[in-house]
C-alpha cells in the first residue's frame, strides 16, 4: 500500500477513528489493532513477505529473552549468533543470492572454466532492510545490556512492523519506540494536527517535486546518447531532487503518520542538501541510517581512533556497507567508495564536525564562503548520485564521458514544460532554506503565523498537489532497498 495512493487515504483515518475511539480504553487491545492494521498494510503488496516478518519478529523476540536469561557468556553469544545469522541469511537470499553467484560465475570464468549456476527468480521482500536493522539493533542492545527485552509479545511486534516505517524507516531502536509503545497513549490535539501538516509536506515533496522530476530525469538517463551534455547535467540535478523529495517526503508522511498516533519517530532528514560539507551531509541525509552504522559497526571496529589506517579502513568499510546496503549492484557500491573518498580528507584533517548545526542560524542569507561550500558539497553529491541512479557501471560512465563535450556549453534540450517544474523547484528551495531551523520545513508556518496566512499557505500547496500530480501512482524510490 503506498503512502501516495487512495487506498492508504482511506486506511488512515479507518485506523486513527479505531485507535482513539474504539481500542482507546485498553492498551493492549489498542497496540493489537496497531499490529493487525501493520499486518494489513504490509500484506497488501503480497501476503507471502508477512511470513519472512513474522519470523523475524519471533525469533528476536525469544532469542532477546533467551539471551537475557542466560547467565552463560557462551550461551548469550549463541542466541546472538542464531539471531544475526537468520536475520542477514534471510536478508542475503533475498536481495544478494543471485549478485554473488553471478560474480562468482565471472570471476571463474576468467580462468577458462564453464560454470554452470543457477540464478533465482527471487521476489523482495518490501522493507526487509529496514525491518531486518530494527529487529538487529534490538538484539544487540539486548546482548550490551543496553536495553532490557520485553516479555509483551505484541508491543514488540509493533515496535518493528508499525506501518509508518515498516517499508521504508526511519529505522527505529528499541531505546526510542518500544517504551512509546509499552505506555498508554492519549489524544493530544496539537500533536495530531502537526503530524497532519508534515503529511501535507510530505505528498508535496513526493507529488509534486519528486515525481515531476523523476519524469524528465528518467527520459535523459534512459536516452543519454541523444543528449547533450548540458542537458545530462540537468538530469543529474532533477535527479538529486527527486531520490531527497521522494525519500524525504516519505519520510515525513511516516512520521507525520505515526504523530496521528501519538507516536514520536526518529528525525530522518535535517535538511541535507544545505551542507557545508559531505560530513555535514551524512550527518542530515538518512540520519537513522547513518546512526544505526555508526553505533553497531563504524565504533564498534575503532571509529575515528587509532592509526590513519584504522581511520582510512573504518570509513571506508562503513561507506562501501552502506553502498551495499542499498542495492546488489556495483554501481551502489562505486556511489559508497565515492562518499568515502569525500569524506576522508575530512576526517583525517580533523574537519569532519567543523559544521554541527544548520547554516546561517537566524539569517535570511549565507555568507558567501558558505554559499559556495553548499554548492561546492551538492555538486559532489549530485555526481556520486549519477552512479546510484545508472543501471550499470557502463551506462554511469557513458553518462559522464558524454557530459564532459563540447556541448556541454549549450543550453540544455528541454521542452516547455520543465519550466514550471524549475519554478516550483524555486519555490521549494525557498520554504526549505527558509523553514532549515525546524524539524520540518513548514513546521514554523503551522504554528507561528497568522490564521489566515497558514491556510492561505496550505490551501495553495493543496492546489500545487492537485495541479502538479501525476496521474499513477508512483512508489517510493526506497521501496526497492
Amino acid at each position: 500500500m503506498l503512502f501516495n495512493s487512495i487506498n492508504y487515504a482511506v486506511f488512515l483515518p479507518i485506523v486513527f477513528i479505531a485507535y482513539w475511539f474504539i481500542t482507546h480504553k485498553n492498551l493492549k487491545v489498542q497496540n493489537f489493532l496497531l499490529l493487525l492494521s501493520s499486518c494489513f498494510f504490509y500484506g497488501f503488496w503480497d501476503y507471502r513477505f508477512l511470513f519472512v516478518l513474522m519470523v523475524s519478529i519471533f525469533l528476536d523476540f525469544f532469542t532477546a529473552i533467551k539471551m537475557h536469561e542466560s547467565k552463560n557468556l557462551f550461551n548469550r553469544k549463541m542466541w546472538l549468533l542464531l539471531s544475526i545469522s537468520v536475520n542477514v541469511g534471510f536478508l542475503f537470499f533475498f536481495k544478494y543470492y543471485n549478485f554473488f553467484i553471478e560474480q562468482f560465475a565471472q570471476l571463474i570464468s576468467e580462468f577458462g572454466m564453464k560454470p554452470n549456476y543457477y540464478s533465482l527468480k527471487i521476489i523482495l521482500p518490501v522493507g526487509i532492510s529496514f525491518y531486518t536493522f530494527h529487529g538487529l539493533s534490538y538484539i544487540i542492545d539486548v546482548y550490551k545490556c543496553k536495553a532490557q527485552p520485553t516479555k509483551d509479545f505484541i508491543a514488540y511486534a509493533v515496535f518493528v512492523s508499525f506501518f509508518p516505517l515498516l517499508v521504508a524507516g526511519p529505522i527505529e531502536r528499541a531505546g526510542h519506540l518500544l517504551p512509546q509503545i509499552l505506555k498508554k497513549r492519549t489524544f493530544d490535539f496539537g500533536f495530531a494536527v502537526d503530524g497532519l501538516k508534515q503529511i501535507l509536506w510530505g505528498l508535496f515533496k513526493k507529488l509534486v517535486i519528486a515525481d515531476n522530476c523523476a519524469e524528465y530525469a528518467n527520459q535523459i538517463f534512459n536516452n543519454q546518447s541523444t543528449y547533450s551534455g548540458s542537458t545530462l547535467v540537468l538530469g543529474a540535478l532533477l535527479f538529486s531532487f527527486q531520490i531527497y523529495c521522494d525519500f524525504s517526503g516519505y519520510s515525513d508522511i511516516a512520521i507525520g503518520s505515526a504523530k496521528l498516533f501519538g507516536i514520536d519517530l526518529l528525525r530522518n532528514f535535517a535538511f541535507p542538501y544545505f551542507s557545508r560539507d559531505i560530513a555535514e551531509f551524512w550527518r542530515r541525509w538518512h540520519i537513522s541510517l547513518s546512526s544505526w552504522f555508526k553505533d553497531y559497526i563504524y565504533i564498534p571496529l575503532g571509529g575515528s581512533n587509532g592509526s590513519k589506517f584504522t581511520k582510512i579502513r573504518n570509513v571506508f568499510i562503513i561507506f562501501l556497507l552502506s553502498g551495499f546496503w542499498h542495492g546488489a549492484n556495483w554501481t551502489f557500491i562505486v556511489w559508497g567508495a565515492l562518499n568515502a573518498t569525500f569524506f576522508l580528507p575530512l576526517l583525517l584533517l580533523n574537519r569532519n564536525r567543523k559544521n554541527i548545526e544548520i547554516v546561517a542560524v537566524g539569517k535570511l542569507f549565507p555568507s558567501f564562503k558558505d554559499a559556495i561550500k553548499i554548492i561546492l558539497t551538492f555538486s559532489l553529491t549530485t555526481f556520486a548520485w549519477i552512479f546510484f541512479r545508472s543501471e550499470s557501471m557502463t551506462n554511469a560512465f557513458n553518462f559522464i564521458d558524454r557530459i564532459f563535450t563540447v556541448n556541454f556549453f549549450y543550453l540544455p534540450e528541454v521542452s516547455k514544460k520543465v519550466i514550471p517544474l524549475l519554478l516550483l523547484m524555486i519555490f521549494f528551495i525557498a520554504i526549505e532554506w527558509l523553514g532549515r531551523e525546524r524539524q520540518y520545513a513548514i513546521s514554523h508556518i503551522a504554528f507561528r503565523k497568522h490564521y489566515l496566512v497558514r491556510w492561505s499557505f496550505f490551501s495553495f500547496i493543496i492546489f500545487l498537489i492537485g495541479v502538479f500530480m501525476q496521474t499513477t501512482e508512483t512508489p517510493f524510490i526506497y521501496f526497492q532497498f
